[in-house]
């Protein structure tokens, strides 16, 4: 039966066909399609050589026309990605082919990654091409490489995180060959650019539907350690269990992905999985002042955020990305001091840009451990209080003032200004009885 399919690419497949060529929806978008998922980009496989394919459309841009790649540009949403059919020499980078065959359409499916992602559709009459069983494992909900899966690995060593990444976002299972293939081969992973890693990780977070399933996945498949050997470290390391009776670092950092919202925010994904990670280097079992002795973890959100800002730029994560996941980092045990906080600097928690995180943060780091909420529950009651009024008013004082009560701009400055702005946040909203508390220069 007919698929719905956008016009775009649509209009693309009509007009190879027009001239001649054949051409079918290829690989993810196929594959949702059949799952009943919307697809995120539409991909074209074709007999149609990139030249005949330039030819055909007015505006196409070369995304890589030696390996027979051209994206149409239709004016309709992003570019649609043509590709000839094609076979590939060996991969002797592990990422790209030496060169390329142009091929048939079975040769071309044969040479793709795993099979649920080798169907070609005809998406007008719903007929599929299927020359590797991926029908069958899309309906038994498998991930399985096509061929050996260890030359698919070898062709393409990014694969062997993609295959995780497939299984926890579609919910799918591992074929055991496929599997063993991983496990057998993760420290190649290490060979891949950081980006590529970075690209597929984010996209695990965000698009998983138990996030932490998918942690669980990458550790046990031996990639966690080679990508992020500081979440991995987090395995073993035990919590009191007056605090933490869900078990070690590891398994509370699992089951606070496991109920993050779908879809989340991404800087809220890379925070809870990071949020814990100052904790293996800073345990200690300590004796505390009553004589009990228990786990302790000193210090361990700061030099978590120094530990989130090393991972996050080795993974080439945008600045300002990186700084926001940093701040929530350092700042998630703070939040549980609120309710003895001052007004001023309770007010500066909850004006925070990234307050809206830090409390979801908090609100998992709860549930995922002890259970208590009430500290949860006081932010959103003071952070309800602030909605008719700006929770970080307009200073009253700024440093035009203290110049012209003959203070000079110096070392002080700023803490002159902080302290004025302290009171004003608790309460002190007049500006001559501010100025006024700032002793002006003694004369010469």
């Amino acid at each position: 039966m007919p698929l719905p399919v956008p016009s775009a690419p649509l209009a693309v497949l009509r007009a190879l066909r027009g001239a001649g060529h054949e051409a079918f929806l290829v690989g993810g978008c196929v594959r949702d399609l059949l799952l009943e998922r919307t697809p995120k980009d539409w991909d074209i496989a074709t007999s149609a050589l990139p030249e005949q394919i330039e030819a055909l459309f007015s505006k196409t841009l070369s995304m890589g026309k030696a390996f027979g790649i051209i994206a149409v540009v239709t004016g309709e949403g992003p570019p649609v990605e043509v590709a000839t059919y094609r076979s590939d020499a060996p991969y002797a980078d592990g990422r790209r082919p030496d060169s390329v065959t142009f091929t048939n359409a079975r040769e071309d499916a044969l040479r793709r990654d795993f099979t649920v992602n080798a169907l070609l559709l005809d998406p007008e009459t719903g007929d599929i091409r299927d020359y590797v069983g991926g029908r069958a494992d899309l309906e038994a909900r498998i991930i399985r490489a096509i061929g050996d899966p260890a030359v698919r690995f070898a062709e393409d060593h990014l694969r062997l995180l993609r295959a995780v990444r497939f299984a926890a976002t579609l919910g799918f299972a591992i074929e055991p060959a496929t599997w063993a293939a991983v496990r057998a081969h993760a420290a190649d992973i290490r060979r891949i650019s950081a980006e590529r890693i970075r690209d597929e990780l984010f996209r695990l977070l965000t698009e998983s539907n138990r996030a932490g399933e998918a942690l669980q996945m990458l550790r046990d498949s031996g990639l966690l350690k080679e990508i992020l050997p500081e979440a991995d470290a987090m395995a073993g390391v035990e919590q009191p269990p007056e605090f933490h009776p869900e078990g070690d670092v590891f398994t509370h950092t699992r089951l606070m992905l496991d109920a993050l919202p779908p879809a989340p925010p991404l800087r809220l994904a890379l925070a809870v999985l990071l949020h814990d990670v100052g904790k293996p280097p800073t345990a200690q079992f300590a004796t505390l002042p009553d004589g009990t002795r228990r786990w302790r973890f000193e210090n361990h959100a700061p030099l978590g955020a120094e530990m989130a800002r090393a991972i996050l730029e080795r993974l080439r994560a945008p600045a300002a990305l990186t700084d926001d996941v940093c701040a929530i980092v350092g700042n998630h045990m703070r939040l549980a001091d609120a309710p003895k906080m001052r007004p001023a600097k309770l007010r500066r928690l909850i004006g925070a840009p990234t307050f809206a995180d830090d409390l979801e943060l908090h609100r998992l780091d709860c549930l995922s451990s002890h259970a208590l909420l009430d500290v949860y529950d006081f932010l959103r009651e003071r952070q309800a209080a602030f909605a008719a009024e700006p929770v970080l008013p307009e200073p009253l004082v700024k440093g035009r003032d203290l110049i012209a009560r003959g203070l000079t701009p110096g070392p002080g400055f700023k803490a002159i200004l902080q302290a004025l702005y302290d009171r004003q946040l608790e309460g002190e909203t007049d500006k001559a009885a501010l100025l006024a508390s700032v002793s002006p220069p003694a004369p010469d």
